[in-house]
Order: C-alpha cells, then sequence, then structure tokens
C-alpha cells in the first residue's frame, strides 16, 4: 500500500474559501474542513491573507494546492468573473507563494474539482483510453467547467459563460441565482436544463457531472434536467474542489 501523502486543498469561492488536509493517495479529507468568508469585494491582497489564516488554522508547513476561481494560464488569472479585475495579469504562484510554507499548485477551481472526480469519483470509470467526453459543472456562486476527453482534463474551458438569451449563462442558472431569486427546484432546474441542452448542443459530451454544493439536492432537481447524455451526481459533492486542489499540489 502507497504511503499517505498529505497535502492542504483550499479551494477559492466567490462567496467563501474552504480547505482540507487531503490524502492524495485515497482521495479522502482527512478531519475537519475549514472555511472562511471571502473578501468582500475579494481583492487580491485580502483574499491572500484570509488563505493566509487558513493556512495558519491548520499549522500547515506541507505543499498546497489552490483551486482559484477563473481561467489560470502561464501561472497568471486570466479571468475574475467573481472576484475583482485586479486579479487579472496577477501571478498567481507567487502571490499565494508568499503565504506558503512549502511547494504549491494553484489551477482553475472547477478544473480541480473535475479532476477528483475523475480519479475518485463519479467520473472514474471514463479516467482512460477508452474513456468518452465527460463535462462537469459545478453550480455555486457561478458555473464552473472541466471537459475531459479519455481520462484527459482540457483546462480552462469556463462555459458558464456562454451567452442564453443575450445574458451570461451563470446569471441564470448558477446556484446564487436560486437563493437570490427564491427560486423552487423545479424552476431552477428547468433553467439548468436550458443551460445543460445548450451545452449538449456545442460539444457533445457523453457523461455530465453536477458538483458543488447543489450537488447535496441532485434527486430534488434531477426529474428536471433533460439530456440525451447520462447525468451523474458528483460523488465527491462540494469536496471536490478541495481535493482537487490538493491532487494538483501533489503533482508539481
Amino acid at each position: 500500500m502507497a504511503a499517505t501523502v498529505q497535502v492542504l486543498g483550499i479551494d477559492i469561492g466567490g462567496t467563501g474559501i474552504k480547505a482540507g488536509c487531503v490524502d492524495t493517495n485515497r482521495g479522502v479529507i482527512m478531519g475537519d474542513t475549514k472555511y472562511r468568508p471571502t473578501p468582500q469585494p475579494p481583492q487580491p491582497e485580502d483574499t491572500v491573507a484570509a488563505v493566509r489564516e487558513v493556512i495558519r488554522a491548520f499549522d500547515w508547513h506541507g505543499p498546497v494546492g489552490i483551486g482559484y476561481p477563473g481561467v489560470v494560464k502561464d501561472r497568471r488569472a486570466w479571468s475574475a468573473a467573481n472576484l475583482t479585475p485586479e486579479w487579472i495579469g496577477k501571478d498567481l504562484f507567487a502571490l499565494f507563494g508568499a503565504v506558503v510554507p512549502e511547494k504549491i499548485g494553484v489551477l482553475n477551481d472547477a478544473d480541480a474539482a473535475g479532476l477528483a472526480e475523475m480519479r475518485f469519483g463519479a467520473g472514474a470509470d471514463h479516467a482512460n483510453t477508452e474513456g468518452g467526453l465527460v463535462l462537469l459543472c459545478t453550480f455555486g456562486t457561478g458555473i464552473g467547467t472541466a471537459l475531459f476527453y479519455r481520462g484527459v482534463l482540457i483546462p480552462n474551458t469556463e462555459f458558464g459563460h456562454i451567452e442564453i438569451d443575450g445574458r451570461d449563462a451563470e446569471k441564470a442558472a448558477a446556484a446564487s441565482a436560486r437563493t437570490r431569486e427564491g427560486l423552487t427546484w423545479e424552476e431552477w432546474g428547468r433553467r439548468a436544463d436550458r443551460y445543460l441542452r445548450e451545452m449538449e448542443k456545442l460539444i457533445s459530451f457523453d457523461v455530465c457531472i453536477i458538483g458543488g454544493g447543489i450537488s447535496e439536492n441532485f434527486e430534488s432537481f434531477r426529474p428536471f434536467l433533460n439530456l440525451r447524455a447520462e447525468i451523474r451526481a458528483a460523488h465527491l459533492r462540494n469536496d471536490a474542489g478541495i481535493i482537487g486542489a490538493a491532487l494538483a499540489a501533489a503533482a508539481v
């Protein structure tokens, strides 16, 4: 049996920062997770300070993986839809590296969730050279997406920002829209269905994995989703981002 490799995984969202110590060989969080509200407005310096608080709360001195809610390319933030414009162009490895005690991994938060689900969760049966096209959608403050073909990640897809009826899809179909507008599960489920059917027209995926906090209530809205593709709930639920972030740091 492989030795336990522990990495602190941190999942930064538009409203909250979640973290946990992950056994990256088994894909499980060891002990309790910790939560801090994302500073509002979520400026880089304030958010990094909140990440520092999380690391100190664990008294952590090892590697850290961070899921960032936007495009991460060439170490830098290329987008920041649910943060502030000041993030754009920042070297995320340097920014967060200033408060990380050891090696660091940074990637898009939905890509992190996807890595975890493909290795340990709902997409594991497609994580091979015979696997099909898998789309993971995390419904939270926004809509994050991760796309895999034959187990290989196609990074930074950001499909939550396609336009439907002239506006950003996540404005209508994110989990935050259900809370903000007081939607029933049927009302929200039909919005999510509209979004997913548009996505299916574009990329014809074989499996759709529904993740994010909303996945805890999967059976409440599943009857209103009508895709040709197979629809699955994320096995790791809202922990997937933490676990996937840790996997990214373990691979550095």
